[in-house]
């Protein structure tokens, strides 16, 4: 649903032994945005996905992260219904996170495990909607001709557009994807950003995604986020985060490597 609240994460905090991934942190996401988490390395962009997710349990205390309106944690506990939000949340990872030994196909029909009889899903017999769904969904990606193949055998880029496909089949309604073109040649990357937007645009998914490259973080989305040792320094319009701000936040080093063109 446009404009209102999927995602409502207030006060949260995470702790690993003295250091602080994320520190009172809130966020609220509406249907239908595609953001972009930027920030330094260690700055909690993927620990805030991992909690949004239930991935990880929150501290103790006040936090709570609501997905479409059911509590997924809250005071340091995961909550008992956190699978259902889950069934309406893809997550994509860095490292595609499919089995290698399956083929493209299989990977991508595993995204219905949460809607069919895990029997199914075991011994490969995928009832009818599965199928089409999984065919449509790497057609979709543009590898649908590699739907064969065991995954492990084929180029990250085409992993990563699978990984797409299958949150497609499972019918997601957000999409938090974790740095996932910080492995793939820029060509690939840009692939795997288009179909991201493009799945937005047009289906109006709501994408979250972290990002190193700022500069597809300021071309592919329309709210920039940006984390700095676990707490957000900035949340806005692209066009309004300029280079004196890019520079408070990944530190002066930042200049020697800011590309040309970008916004002063």
């Amino acid at each position: 649903m446009p404009d209102a609240a999927v995602l409502s994460i207030r006060n949260i905090s995470k702790s690993f032994g003295a250091r602080r991934a994320l520190d009172g942190v809130s966020l609220e996401v509406r249907g239908g945005e595609m953001i972009a988490l930027i920030g330094p390395s260690g700055s909690g962009k993927s620990t805030l996905l991992r909690a949004i997710s239930g991935l990880a349990p929150i501290d103790p205390g006040a936090g709570v992260v609501e997905a479409f309106g059911a509590v997924v944690q809250a005071q340091g506990k995961i909550s008992g219904g956190v699978r259902q939000a889950r069934a309406r949340i893809g997550f994509i990872f860095q490292q595609f996170n499919l089995v290698g030994r399956l083929s493209l196909y299989t990977n991508a029909a595993l995204g219905s495990l949460g809607r069919i009889p895990a029997w199914r899903g075991l011994l490969g017999l995928w009832p009818r909607e599965t199928q089409g769904a999984a065919m449509a969904a790497l057609t979709r990606m543009g590898v649908a001709e590699s739907a064969g193949q065991r995954a492990g055998t084929l180029s990250g880029g085409q992993q990563q557009r699978a990984a797409i496909a299958r949150a497609l089949v499972q019918q997601a309604e957000v999409v938090l994807a974790d740095e996932p073109v910080a492995s793939l040649d820029p060509v690939s990357a840009r692939r795997v950003m288009d179909a991201l937007a493009d799945l937005n645009a047009s289906d109006g998914l709501t994408v979250l995604v972290t990002l190193h490259q700022v500069d597809y973080a300021l071309r592919y989305c329309r709210r920039v986020v940006a984390l700095k040792a676990g707490r957000i320094v900035y949340d806005g319009p692209p066009a309004d985060l300029g280079r004196t701000q890019l520079i408070e936040i990944y530190g002066p080093e930042f200049e020697d490597v800011f590309w040309e063109g970008a916004p002063q």
